[in-house]
């Protein structure tokens, strides 16, 4: 049957896989960004990134339950992934620039999830 059936609702299952991907990129550029030469000019950048990594799964978690509550965690989570991207696109590494994109697009899925 799947979330979609469960849930009925099929933007809710986009916004979800799109805060996995999220949460995905962000891991991965949390990571690389810690490899860093200049991890001391990255503090805020890592530090949005923990934030973005956390709503993220908090989002999935109340999307994939249904809670009455998941709109206004999803705009909370469009407003960090927002502000993740910002930060993200600071830098010129490729994986903060692709970290910034999926952030933008996931940000623009809650917003949708949100109202």
């Amino acid at each position: 049957m799947g979330l979609v059936g469960t849930v009925g609702n099929e933007n809710m299952q986009k916004c979800i896989d799109e805060c996995m991907k999220c949460l995905q990129a962000c891991e991965e550029c949390l990571t690389l960004c810690l490899k860093e030469a200049d991890v001391a000019n990255r503090i805020n950048c890592i530090q949005i990134l923990q934030d973005c990594i956390d709503i993220c799964v908090l989002s999935i978690k109340y999307m994939s339950r249904g809670s009455q509550h998941a709109m206004n965690i999803c705009k909370e989570c469009a407003a960090i992934c927002e502000a993740c991207a910002k930060e993200c696109e600071m830098f010129t590494q490729e994986h903060c620039k692709k970290c910034a994109q999926i952030c933008r697009t996931c940000a623009d899925e809650c917003k949708k999830m949100a109202g």
